[in-house]
């Protein structure tokens, strides 16, 4: 090939970048798997707020659920602080909301009490609360509490008797894992004392799974554009289907599991 012929090639390279994929101007998702039209038809307006402490890495991660929970709800009712580290000068109005004496952490600590061990608003007195969740995978989670002595003096909380996760398209660690906007959704329905409130907010992601209950046949919208069905890791560890090693102290921890009958 001559140098002729070369720059021959090089000039009928098109200039402009390949074209993408339409992506909602809402969600920021493709298209073909946004999951807007599972919004409520209007915010949901609870007199709780939840702020979101987000890992980095979780920005990049194209399954996540933090933004249906920021969508769904009403302006001002949402709010994501990101970092590794909290409350740091960046993150305005943190350090006013960790101070507050109505703030709850949803952490799984020693002293974590059931949350629906909590009045509700508006029972004695209760005023709204600010419901802390920690949005990142369990190891960032942990690594987030422990480098943050401001959330260690929080009041921690657990959700207890919840449901198999509904976001199949996305591993969980173990069985009683929740994505981030189910916590979110079946914790603000304990605390407004409102069990309708998780189902307004669960509906982006039961249009994004398109997981159809009361007898009607599964539609798995996300499933037909390219994603697959996830089990935890639990699950498959157990069925020693898992590709990845497993530290020791997870492997023992997995081996006291009381085996499922059959």
């Amino acid at each position: 090939m001559n140098e002729e012929t070369v720059w021959q090639e090089l000039s009928e390279i098109l200039a402009d970048p390949p074209e993408t994929r339409n992506k909602c101007s809402q969600c920021k998702r493709p298209v073909p798997v946004c999951w807007c039209p599972g919004l409520p038809k209007h915010p949901v307006r609870p007199a709780s707020k939840i702020i979101i402490l987000q890992h980095p890495a979780e920005v990049k991660r194209c399954l996540r659920t933090a933004p249906m929970l920021a969508l769904g709800l009403e302006s001002g009712k949402c709010v994501i602080y990101r970092g590794k580290k909290f409350p740091l000068s960046k993150h305005e109005g943190l350090t006013e909301i960790l101070n507050d004496k109505d703030t709850i952490l949803l952490y799984p600590s020693p002293s974590a009490v059931e949350l629906d061990k909590l009045n509700p608003v508006g029972i004695n007195g209760q005023k709204p609360y600010n419901l802390i969740l920690l949005d990142g995978t369990w190891p960032q989670a942990k690594a987030i509490y422990h480098s943050s002595p401001a959330l260690c003096v929080l009041r921690t909380c657990k959700l207890v008797g919840i449901p198999t996760s509904e976001y199949v398209i996305r591993t969980q660690p173990t069985e009683g894992c929740l994505s981030t906007l189910e916590t979110g959704a079946f914790a603000l329905s304990i605390l407004e004392g409102d069990p309708e409130l998780k189902n307004k907010m669960l509906g982006p992601l039961h249009y994004l799974c398109r997981q159809r209950d009361n007898n009607y046949e599964n539609f798995r919208f996300q499933l037909e554009n390219g994603a697959v069905t996830h089990q935890s890791k639990e699950f498959l560890i157990k069925q020693k289907t898992y590709p990845k090693l497993i530290g020791r102290r997870l492997a023992k921890q997995l081996r006291m599991l009381p085996e499922e009958s059959t």
